[in-house]
């Protein structure tokens, strides 16, 4: 049942997102909060050349309190 909730969460959002769209997500936090939180791996993501590619599922996890 947790699994099909998950699968609902956020349905409008691609699979892999940026920081801007992670700060919308999380109900508009700033980039600098956003970035500690990538940055210290509470929520997991790729850094690719300057930017960061985050999973939905991480922000997911991150939220429900999963890992």
């Amino acid at each position: 049942m947790v699994a099909k909730r998950k699968e609902r969460l956020f349905s409008e959002y691609p699979d892999v997102v940026g920081v801007e769209q992670m700060c919308v997500m999380l109900g508009g936090i700033g980039k600098r909060t956003a970035y500690e939180l990538l940055r210290s791996g509470e929520i997991r993501s790729l850094k690719i050349g300057k930017s960061f590619k985050i999973p939905k599922i991480s922000i997911i996890d991150y939220l429900v309190g999963t890992d």
